[in-house]
């Protein structure tokens, strides 16, 4: 995934151009702004766009926007936020795709804080006929030793097999975890999906 947040419009669609389908933004107000053109205009020059997901915080009051922008929310990492997407995500064509985050690193507040409350989580996502689940994500401490980001990710593993196991009828396949600075090591631990945005784009601007 490239990580497109705080990109101009001209950057990603550069990055469209050389191949890249699947995009990751923080807010919801500036994929709104970005992303309808773009779509229109890849398609039309033959190089349709894959994907758009949410991968920061979201704000209850951004749900509603956010299920009819986005193909995939990330960042779910409250039960709040799952009630209101799935109050919304009945208007969509098609289910919308989520992954629940876990906190599994002392800097990031956001995602659930054990794999008790995943379990929680998941039983009320795969209850919501306008969500599915697609796995989980995760962000490991940043600055932090090897050891702690290797921990940070085979936490994640772990939760999946949990999951897997209490709910197989789901598909929990999904591994968001890893961006510029630990994707090698993300990848050794078994990441299905990278978070890459300076290594792409190179520094952000805001």
């Amino acid at each position: 995934m490239a990580v497109s947040k705080f990109q101009p419009a001209a950057k990603i669609e550069e990055a469209m151009n050389s191949g890249l389908r699947l995009f990751g933004e923080n807010r919801v107000q500036e994929a709104a702004e970005k992303f309808p053109a773009l779509t229109a205009r890849s398609a039309a020059a033959g190089f349709p766009l894959r994907e758009v997901h949410m991968i920061g915080s979201l704000q209850r009051n951004k749900a509603k926007a956010a299920s009819r922008i986005f193909d995939c929310v990330q960042s779910l990492d409250r039960e709040e936020i799952i009630t209101e997407l799935a109050l919304h995500a009945k208007e969509r064509e098609r289910p919308l795709a989520v992954l629940l985050e876990l906190h599994t690193g002392e800097i990031s507040k956001s995602g659930f804080p054990d794999e008790e409350a995943l379990l929680r989580a998941a039983e009320q996502v795969l209850s919501s006929p306008g969500l599915t689940a697609g796995g989980l994500m995760t962000m490991a401490p940043f600055n932090a030793a090897e050891s702690s980001i290797r921990a940070s990710f085979r936490a994640l593993v772990h939760a999946q097999r949990t999951l897997a196991s209490h709910f197989p009828q789901a598909d929990w396949s999904c591994l968001s975890m890893g961006m510029s600075g630990d994707f090698e090591i993300a990848v050794e631990e078994g990441s299905t999906l990278l978070r890459i945005g300076t290594a792409i784009f190179g520094e952000r601007h805001q």
